[in-house]
């Protein structure tokens, strides 16, 4: 029997679907007033016409107020699209939940990008030593991170997956009782959530899906690819940003890092007590028995038993599983030994601390806590006047310090804790064992000095071999063009290279989408990042240090998402790819990685990604040096064009007075500050990238993914060079997924949301600037792929965006109606803080549906 085509089954699996239990939703009664469902559809059909017919949002919901009720108060029509936000969140999540349960079907689990697939490519190809040798090296590294861009609360993440198993049993009675508890479970959290409550809540991802999907590819690269061989390596190692990113976020302690990783060390500890307990009914022969029996008893002690968690040792643990192992072999013919290898794996992978939970800080205020040691200690490790010191003297400094720092010397908090999660790190690799925190990023690193400073800071910490990689962040598109030369300088650095070399020669280099997008615009900053790892790769192996790259990475393209693990693919043999490391957040963890089928799906995808760079290595993935200066032409027109924009007068007053930039700060979804600075005006250098990239989002304008793009690209039109560009979208996987990321950028966009603002006397000119660049970028990348239509190659992923727009344009227009009605308020001063407060709660209630519906709008 023929497979479907992608678009069928995603039609019949998820469309079809939604459209019969959506029928089902719309009719549950959730309060006294029954009508809300009835409505809803009524109003959505307004403002599909009403768009149609160049309405703004304002006559739009005056037309529908008009024609289905009979002369509302103010309030009531309030209330009634209050109650519409709430019903529109909750068509999200049917929504969701019908995308994750009919996610193995329409995915094909065994086809491209799967470790099946690898594996019968190999064996056709005649590569399996190759492959072999690339897995006993090759790994990938997820990081978790909670960046705010997720706004379900725990219980309703709870109703996706219950309802996602319920859709694929077809089981409506329990489907039914799903959509009624969620029409009564509220979305809106009321207070902040602490960096503690976010660690939790990604655990939860550790503990049910992780775990069990990591395993099950372990166990089937052991079993199938390598016949039953014990790998030198774990393949998939995670990480985990929440209780350890102190960058900007003034609420993350020393407590909570030791808390946190106290979490991730009981939650794995539970985790092989539940597998201990399953094999404990297998594993009934005699000694055997005994054996499964203590180390039941003693993961039960360290897991529930206060103050017992370090009474059992990794060590002991896997010196006993190895012990039941050999017994199992030697005398009980291997019965059920696969099932205890699983465990085994599981034990290699995860040890005692799950997943290493990263300390990130900010390289200023390093340099301030090296500044302060040197004045308070009055010279007992650096210079007094270090601060006064030119760089090269700072450097000198810096190379032979080393001691015991007592954080308590110091009256500033933020000197304190700087050096108290140092000694936190110790304190959690005595525990949970060296990976268990063995990483310090240093975000807004622009020199040497900014990681000597970092590295002296960890020696002052009673740490004379650190068994920590310090791990620069470059960012901005300055600091990617300055990366290689730092890098040397390190690299060339005698008491830095002694640290490299108890690091295995092994360097680690963060390098950020978020800012570089933000600071360059979205292909200066891409093509930015691609020369930067180039460079980096040729001046690491120049000094024999082996360099992994770690890739902080959003959900939208804008940010680095889209097509990841196309990216990858396109990387030749000059980017060193043994490892991939990229951060994982908010929605993209939930849509990514929300259920065993998907996890699973993508993990492999990344696997394959990074396999396929080293075993079937194409040549054509590596640019030509002709290919390169049309790379480089185009993104400097576009840095041009987008550098001219990010100055342009109107911009800041734009973002802060006609999206939704403020509203993230009012939302209780991360426990970080919207914005860096402490200054009340807003700064650009200040703001962070999610809500940065979020109101663009909100506005359904989508600028960081796209602007300048179009302009580059006419560029080369009206020089009559665009057959250069179309030979390099048909050369380079490279360059095509960078365009293809950019259209979903376009798709998600809809100008007539906001087309009402061309006509405003003071941001008139600017809005038609943006809609501009947007109608060229999307008339050129048409015409270079020769698509009718934006994302023709990806149908059903141009489905599901479709659709989900569709869901929440009524929510989009309730958004923009408020933004007006506030607007409005403010130019007229007639309307009293009550009402103002009404429309302002309105707009912040609108941004959950829409970044939640978006899945990875931020």
């Amino acid at each position: 029997m023929l497979r479907k085509p992608k678009i069928e089954r995603f039609n019949d699996e998820v469309l079809s679907k939604y459209q019969i239990y959506n029928s089902l939703f719309m009719t549950l009664p959730y309060d006294k007033i029954t009508n809300t469902g009835a409505l809803l559809p009524l109003f959505s059909d307004v403002c599909i016409r009403g768009y149609d017919d160049n309405q703004n949002p304002t006559q739009i919901i005056e037309t529908f107020f008009a024609k289905y009720l009979d002369n509302p108060s103010e309030k009531e029509k309030n209330d009634l699209l209050f109650r519409f936000i709430q019903y529109i969140e909750r068509q999200v999540v049917l929504f969701d939940a019908i995308e994750d349960a009919a996610f193995p079907v329409v995915n094909n689990m065994d086809g491209l990008g799967t470790m099946r697939n690898i594996k019968e490519k190999a064996e056709a190809k005649g590569k399996e030593k190759e492959l072999k040798a690339c897995l006993e090296t090759f790994k990938i590294r997820p990081v978790l991170t909670a960046h705010p861009t997720q706004f379900y609360p725990g219980a309703v993440l709870g109703i996706i997956t219950d309802l996602a198993t319920a859709v694929q049993k077809n089981d409506l009675p329990v489907i039914k009782k799903l959509l009624a508890q969620l029409g009564k479970t509220p979305f809106f959290k009321k207070e902040k959530p602490t960096p503690f409550d976010e660690a939790v809540s990604l655990i939860w991802y550790l503990e049910n899906v992780f775990y069990h999907s990591v395993g099950k590819i372990y166990g089937y690269i052991r079993h199938n690819m390598l016949k039953g061989e014990m790998l030198p390596n774990e393949i998939i190692n995670l990480g985990f940003w929440p209780g350890g990113d102190r960058d900007g976020n003034p609420f993350v302690t020393a407590e909570i890092t030791l808390d946190v990783a106290a979490r991730l060390k009981s939650t794995i500890l539970k985790n092989y007590y539940r597998d201990i307990r399953k094999l404990k009914r297998r594993i009934t022969f005699v000694k055997a028995d005994v054996l499964i029996a203590e180390m039941e008893r003693k993961l039960y002690e360290s897991s529930f038993v206060s103050g017992a968690s370090d009474s059992y040792t990794l060590e002991e643990f896997k010196a006993t599983l190895q012990e039941l192992r050999e017994l199992l072999v030697l005398e009980h013919q291997s019965l059920f030994v696969e099932e205890l290898d699983d465990l085994i794996d599981k034990v290699a992978i995860f040890g005692f601390h799950f997943a290493t939970l990263d300390i990130r800080q900010d390289s200023r205020v390093h340099h301030s806590v090296i500044t302060e040691i040197a004045a308070v200690t009055k010279g007992e490790y650096l210079p007094v006047e270090y601060s006064n010191l030119t760089e090269v003297e700072q450097i000198k400094a810096l190379t032979k310090v080393k001691g015991e720092i007592n954080p308590s010397l110091f009256e500033n908090p933020m000197v304190r804790g700087t050096l108290e999660s140092i000694y936190a790190m110790k304190s959690i690799q005595q525990r949970n064992g060296e990976k268990g925190a063995n990483r310090y990023i240093i975000s807004n690193n622009g020199s040497a000095l900014n990681v000597l400073e970092t590295l002296a800071m960890i020696h002052l910490c009673d740490w004379e071999k650190p068994s920590v990689d310090v791990i620069p962040l470059f960012e901005t598109i300055d600091d990617l063009k300055g990366a290689p030369a730092v890098m040397e300088q390190l690299y060339t650095h005698t008491s830095y290279r002694a640290h490299l070399s108890n690091r295995n020669e092994m360097q680690v280099i963060m390098l950020g989408f978020s800012d570089g997008t933000k600071d360059g615009g979205y292909l200066m900053a891409n093509w930015s990042i691609y020369k930067a790892k180039e460079e980096l790769t040729e001046m690491s192996r120049k000094y024999g240090v082996k360099v992994v790259f770690f890739d902080g990475r959003g959900g939208p393209p804008a940010r680095g998402g889209g097509k990841t693990h196309q990216f990858y693919a396109s990387l030749g043999s000059q980017i060193e790819n043994e490892e991939i490391q990229l951060t994982v957040q908010g929605q993209t963890i939930s849509s990514n990685f929300g259920t065993l089928d998907s996890s699973q799906y993508n993990l492999e995808q990344l696997l394959s990604a990074g396999i396929s760079n080293q075993v079937f290595n194409d040549k054509k993935a590596v640019l030509a040096a002709d290919e390169k200066i049309v790379l480089q032409e185009l993104a400097e027109v576009s840095y041009s064009a987008y550098t001219q924009f990010k100055n342009h007068p109107m911009f800041i007053p734009y973002l802060e007075r006609m999206s939704t930039l403020k509203y993230y700060a009012k939302t209780n979804i991360g426990s970080r500050p919207s914005k860096r600075g402490k200054a009340d005006g807003l700064v650009f250098s200040d703001l962070r990238a999610i809500p940065f990239v979020g109101s663009w989002s909100q506005l359904k304008q989508n600028v960081p993914g796209f602007f300048g793009v179009g302009t580059a690209l006419n560029e080369f039109k009206v020089k009559g060079e665009f057959d250069k560009v179309k030979a390099l979208y048909n050369s380079s996987l490279f360059f095509k997924t960078l365009l293809e990321n950019s259209m979903m950028s376009l798709t998600k966009s809809f100008f007539k949301l906001t087309a009402y603002m061309k006509d405003d006397e003071e941001f008139g000119a600017f809005w038609s600037l943006i809609n501009d660049e947007y109608e060229l970028t999307k008339k050129l990348l048409l015409e270079l792929t020769g698509y009718s239509e934006l994302m023709e190659n990806t149908q059903s992923g141009r489905a599901s965006i479709q659709i989900r727009e569709q869901i929440v344009l009524p929510l989009l227009t309730i958004q923009q109606y408020a933004l007006r009605r506030i607007q409005q308020i403010q130019r007229d001063k007639i309307m009293d803080a009550s009402t103002m407060e009404v429309y302002e709660k309105m707009v912040t209630r609108s941004l959950f549906g829409n970044i939640n519906a978006s899945r990875n709008s931020a």
